[in-house]
């Protein structure tokens, strides 16, 4: 059985009182027993994060990270030091980051195999945009992004990678892929996984993003191919994402 993931991405948003009162209502909260829950805040809310969610379901996770240990890289956290304030999940190609960063497909790379360096879950984010989706791109433009990384892992590297489909098109708009959408691609997913090694194929966790939220949240999740969550807009808001959570129960 896969144990199911909801993430919470904050984006450029939150603050340290937003950080205090997630603390205060997941340390209250009653989830599902087997059930990930991670919030990934901007970089310096990790530390109040870290202590605010002690006692607490809540893991801790990291929106990026630079490929290096260290170096004169101004402004750039490596995973070295997210490791240190117990980050233990970090981002990779997230499709903010490939368009306004211009992060391409061999950068994804880079930073997945930093993650995992620094015995970090990765989770790779994958996903079209409105154009490759109505040209009949979707399989291709994702499985590309998929497959670029994880034919490039070792076997047991590919089995610590969390894989986040999120179609662009989705993302803050309000639109999101019907279930039937979602579930053609994280099946088609799986089944690139499968060429790899069929049980690597059947524990990989897959999590849709875009637009997920209180109210279509139980729907998505019901899917036999999404196993969880990558939320945005509603993962700042304490109760719709504890709503959310309670539904991938």
């Amino acid at each position: 059985m896969r144990t199911p993931l909801i993430a919470g991405n904050w984006k450029m948003n939150g603050s340290a009182v937003l950080v205090e009162e997630f603390g205060r209502a997941f340390a209250e909260a009653r989830l599902p027993a087997s059930l990930d829950v991670v919030v990934l805040p901007p970089f310096p809310y990790l530390d109040a994060a870290r202590r605010a969610f002690e006692g607490t379901s809540l893991r801790l996770g990291a929106q990026t990270l630079n490929p290096l240990h260290s170096g004169a890289r101004t402004g750039e956290v490596s995973g070295r030091m997210l490791k240190e304030f117990g980050v233990e999940y970090a981002l990779a190609g997230h499709s903010e980051r490939r368009q306004l960063y211009r992060e391409d497909d061999e950068a994804v790379y880079d930073r997945l195999l930093a993650a995992l360096n620094a015995d970090i879950t990765p989770i790779l984010c994958v996903g079209e945009t409105l154009e490759e989706r109505d040209a009949g791109k979707t399989l291709e433009v994702v499985l590309r992004q998929v497959g670029y990384v994880m034919a490039r892992l070792e076997p047991d590297q590919r089995a610590r990678v969390v894989i986040a489909y999120e179609p662009v098109w989705a993302i803050g708009t309000g639109r999101t892929a019907t279930p039937q959408q979602a579930q053609e691609v994280m099946a088609a997913i799986r089944e690139y996984q499968g060429g790899f090694d069929r049980d690597l194929a059947a524990g990989l966790r897959l999590l849709y993003g875009g637009s997920m939220n209180a109210g279509n949240a139980a729907e998505l999740l019901a899917q036999p191919d999404i196993d969880g969550g990558l939320v945005g807009g509603a993962s700042l808001k304490v109760d719709d994402f504890l709503a959310i959570c309670q539904s991938a129960g």
